[in-house]
């Protein structure tokens, strides 16, 4: 059972936040840090690009979102959106509209590391809605965040690369901290982004404290171009955790 930090700030005062949510380790782990911290996450808010190359929004594996929702026990609103810049923030105030109207929000939680562009448009529409904004992952150190994940229990699978130096190896399953720290010196030697802030690879998330059941998922390794890859889901479920298993 997770339990609450005795040392969050008070946040009474909110009605409630909503938390955008892609699936990958930087979402779920914002998601985490706002229960750790008292906030009352009323729902999670999911955009689905139309392409890949959104300038805002994650797109692999994100149609198995509902299911980490599910092992989190929390709401969650889909909104597709185009993957258009600038038309991905009409679309943006479209889901959190939603989000003030159906589940009361008065904040939301990001997920946001370190992309300027990411962080100032997603502040740029909630203020005009009248919400707070809490990025509790701003400007972390990229190699110690890492591992920091790690150590707060989540657990996530590489499901795209795009950088050289990352070793197609690591996709598909789900990483230990041997493959994390192996991740940190690749960084390190070929100059990518170890956290992948700059698009180097996306993560999802298969178990982390919050989550009730843990996911499942079977799929196959996809090469796009030289250091382009892909792990296309092909089947995702939710399982008991390892150490709820009988016997």
């Amino acid at each position: 059972m997770v339990k609450k930090s005795k040392t969050a700030p008070l946040v009474t005062q909110l009605r409630g936040v909503c938390a955008l949510f892609s699936g990958g380790k930087d979402s779920t782990y914002a998601v985490h840090w706002a229960f750790m911290h008292g906030f009352d996450v009323k729902c999670l808010v999911t955009l689905i690009p139309a392409r890949e190359d959104s300038w805002m929004f994650h797109r692999p594996a994100v149609e198995y979102t509902r299911l980490q929702a599910e092992a989190m026990g929390f709401r969650q609103i889909l909104e597709n959106t185009s993957g258009v810049k600038g038309a991905e923030l009409v679309d943006l105030k479209r889901a959190l509209n939603r989000a003030i109207e159906e589940c009361g929000i008065s904040g939301i939680v990001t997920g946001a590391l370190l992309s300027d562009y990411q962080r100032m448009n997603i502040n740029m529409v909630a203020e005009g809605l009248g919400l707070r904004v809490y990025s509790p992952l701003w400007r972390k150190d990229q190699a110690r965040y890492l591992l920091e994940l790690y150590d707060a229990g989540l657990r996530f699978m590489v499901t795209s690369i795009d950088a050289y130096g990352l070793d197609p190896g690591l996709m598909g399953r789900v990483l230990g901290r041997n493959d994390l720290e192996r991740v940190v010196k690749l960084a390190s030697m070929h100059g990518f982004n170890p956290a992948f802030e700059g698009g180097e690879a996306e993560t999802f998330v298969v178990d982390a404290p919050l989550f009730r059941s843990r996911v499942g998922v079977r799929g196959r390794i996809v090469r796009l171009g030289e250091y382009s890859w892909r792990f296309i889901i092909d089947e995702a479920w939710l399982e008991p955790k390892p150490n709820e298993v009988a016997g």
